[in-house]
């Protein structure tokens, strides 16, 4: 089984691989092999922490890790959630476009012979889009090309017909599959008045095309979900357990949202650290960037007041509503942050002075530091920040 397909189960040759595989899913399901708990994982991990990357990665072998895709398909359509179809869809674009950086940013010459190998051209062509996009070099007029003029090859120009590993750091994307990607929740920026539109196309960066890839793949995910299934299938009732595990977990909501009053110096000890890193303007890595704003929403700050809070770091407002926006279903409810046991894995939480003998998670640290404190003042009082209607 070719790695490629295990890390980007979504790619077409990846489906058609698990379709012609000697592999009934009902039997899988039956027998509870390796790929039903990965497939659990993947959910469990989409909706606690925003990837579905999996904490043991050694422990599954490509097969396992290939046919936990639709497993996890089929646990999340069980959940007869929307919002855990939507999450779940976003964690796995998440991953895959963190992957795809990483495969594109690695060095031919530092390939083992048995690394995943992977080129922009091959990511592009996947989502029909390799006509549409093209590499651009910006002039250092700051136009396109020395006259104005972009200087264009096709991504799979040169005489190998795929392009270097070192991509190009400017695009131009046809306006009608940018319409199509885009999402108005990523703020003006990337409205058309507000972009750089010649002849039919519009210029885009690197981190821009990231984005747009990433959209392509959740759509992609989100193709055919949820599923449904008939009352005798089998499949449900032999995935029961796991299922009744993952909607504990949608049930923690009932905690997020409840909270009323902001007080940053009641914060449990992992996000003090995490703030502060940013106020030394020190990058977060998404980890630990998903876990501050997961809290920061959970105890009811709005994107608003979130950016706010974060004005003087190394945050960006366009990156904090994008992730707000993410943490949040469409009746306005939040997952909570992951707990302090899932932090400490990516070294997030340190266990400082015992916190753990208080709360496992961070909110409920929280409520118990505001039940115990006294005359208490909202950090939206102090700041004269109108709190959500």
């Amino acid at each position: 089984m070719d790695p490629l397909y295990a890390r980007y189960p979504f790619f077409e040759a990846a489906r058609e691989a698990v379709a012609g595989a000697d592999v009934s899913l009902p039997a899988l399901v039956a027998s509870d092999a390796p790929a039903v708990e990965r497939g659990r994982e993947r959910v469990e991990r989409a909706l606690r922490s925003g990837t579905t990357a999996s904490e043991t990665p050694d422990a599954y072998d490509v097969t396992a890790e290939l046919l936990s895709y639709p497993i996890a398909r089929i646990l999340v359509s069980l959940l007869e959630s929307t919002a855990a179809v939507e999450k779940y869809a976003s964690a796995e674009a998440a991953t895959a476009a963190d992957r795809i950086r990483e495969d594109l940013e690695r060095e031919d010459a530092l390939r083992s012979t048995d690394a995943v190998s992977l080129d922009l051209s091959e990511v592009l062509r996947e989502f029909d889009l390799d006509d549409a996009v093209q590499p651009a070099v910006r002039g250092t007029n700051g136009g396109a090309g020395s006259a104005g003029q972009a200087v264009e090859s096709r991504v799979r120009g040169g005489s190998s017909g795929r392009p270097s590993t070192r991509d190009p750091e400017w695009f131009r994307i046809d306006v009608g599959p940018y319409l199509q990607l885009f999402d108005p929740e990523w703020g003006d920026r990337w409205r058309l008045v507000n972009r750089e539109l010649r002849d039919g196309a519009v210029w885009i960066d690197r981190a821009d095309l990231d984005r747009c890839l990433e959209r392509a793949i959740r759509s992609r995910v989100l193709e055919g979900l949820p599923f449904e299934f008939a009352d005798d299938d089998g499949i449900s009732s032999d995935l029961e357990t796991h299922v009744a595990d993952l909607r504990r977990l949608l049930d923690e909501r009932a905690t997020v949202g409840s909270f009323d009053v902001v007080v940053p110096e009641l914060f449990p000890p992992c996000m003090h650290n995490l703030i502060d890193k940013a106020e030394r303007e020190a990058a977060l890595s998404p980890p630990e960037s998903l876990a501050l704003m997961a809290f920061l929403t959970a105890i009811g700050m709005s994107p608003d007041e979130i950016v706010a809070f974060c004005a003087d770091t190394s945050l960006d407002a366009e990156g904090i509503r994008y992730q707000t926006e993410y943490l949040r279903d469409e009746a306005g409810a939040q997952y909570p942050p992951p707990t302090c046991e899932t932090l400490s894995a990516y070294g997030i939480c340190h266990n400082e002075d015992d916190h753990w003998q208080v709360a496992g998670d961070p909110l409920a640290y929280y409520e118990a530091r505001l039940e115990a404190a006294e005359d208490v003042v909202d950090w939206r009082d102090r700041n004269d920040v109108a709190e959500p209607a």
